[in-house]
C-alpha cells in the first residue's frame, strides 16, 4: 500500500516538475524540441508497455487475458477520447484563455486516469514492486514534458508563470486516485491482475500511436523526432536491466 501510494504520487507530481520549468523560462520552447521530448517519452512508455507490462500479463494469465485487457485499454481510451473535448497543446497557439483554456485543463485531467491505473495495476502484482517502480518512473518521465506543455500553453494565454505552474500541475494529481483505484480493484480481485497490466498497456500504446508519435511529426522534425523515439527506447531497456 504504501510502495503504491508513493509512486503514484511521485508519478503524478512529474507533471509539477516539467510544469517549474517554465517559472525560469524568457522565451518559448523551440518546436523541434518540443517533438523531440514527445517523441523521446513516446519510447519510454512503448518499452514499458511492451517488455515489462505485456510480458508480465502473459505470465501471469495467459494470451486470452492479455488480448482481452489491451483491446479494453485501448476501447477506454477511444471512448474517453470521443467523450472528452480534445485540443491539440502542442500545435494551437491560437486558443482564448477563457473558456477554451479551462477545458484544455479538462481534457488533460481526465486523460491522466488511465496513466494512474497502469501504476495501480503494476504495484497490485504479488510480492512485486519492480514492475510498479518501473511503470511509475515511465510514466513520470511521460509527465514531465506534458506538465511543462500544459503549463507552456497557459503562459502563452497570458496567464501568469506562477499561476500556470499551480494548474498544470494540479492536472496530475487524478493519477494518485486513479493508481489507488488500480491498486484495489487488482489487489482484491486477484484474476484481474493479467487484465490489468494489459489493460495499462493498451492504454499506453494508444496514448504513443493516437497522440504522442503523430504529435511529435506535426512540424518536420520527423528525423530527429525518430532518433528521440529509439533513444527512448533504449533509455528504458537500461533501466529495465538495471532494476
Amino acid at each position: 500500500m504504501d510502495n503504491v501510494f508513493v509512486g503514484s504520487t511521485l508519478s503524478a507530481m512529474s507533471t509539477g516538475l516539467g510544469a517549474l520549468l517554465v517559472l525560469f523560462l524568457q522565451g518559448s520552447l523551440t518546436h523541434k524540441w518540443k517533438d523531440m521530448l514527445l517523441a523521446f517519452t513516446a519510447g519510454i512508455m512503448m518499452a514499458a508497455a511492451m517488455l515489462s507490462l505485456i510480458p508480465e500479463a502473459i505470465s501471469t494469465g495467459g494470451l486470452i487475458p492479455v488480448a482481452v485487457g489491451l483491446l479494453i485499454g485501448v476501447l477506454v481510451l477511444t471512448t474517453m477520447e470521443k467523450a472528452i473535448p480534445h485540443m491539440d497543446l502542442h500545435h494551437n497557439s491560437k486558443l482564448e484563455i477563457d473558456p477554451k483554456a479551462m477545458l484544455v485543463v479538462a481534457a488533460i485531467t481526465l486523460h491522466n486516469i488511465p496513466e494512474g491505473l497502469s501504476v495501480g495495476v503494476s504495484y497490485a502484482l504479488d510480492q512485486n514492486t519492480d514492475t510498479g517502480n518501473l511503470i511509475a518512473f515511465a510514466i513520470g518521465l511521460q509527465n514531465a514534458p506534458e506538465g511543462f506543455l500544459v503549463a507552456l500553453f497557459l503562459m502563452n494565454q497570458k496567464m501568469n508563470k506562477f499561476k500556470a505552474f499551480i494548474i498544470a500541475t494540479a492536472t496530475g494529481a487524478i493519477e494518485i486516485v486513479s493508481g489507488l483505484l488500480g491498486y484495489y480493484l487488482t489487489s482484491y480481485v486477484e484474476f484481474l491482475v493479467p487484465y490489468g497490466l494489459a489493460f495499462a498497456a493498451g492504454a499506453m500504446l494508444f496514448i504513443i500511436y493516437k497522440e504522442l508519435i503523430p504529435e511529435s511529426h506535426g512540424d518536420g522534425y520527423e528525423r530527429p523526432s525518430t532518433y528521440s523515439f529509439i533513444i527512448g527506447i533504449l533509455f528504458m531497456i537500461a533501466l529495465i536491466e538495471i532494476i
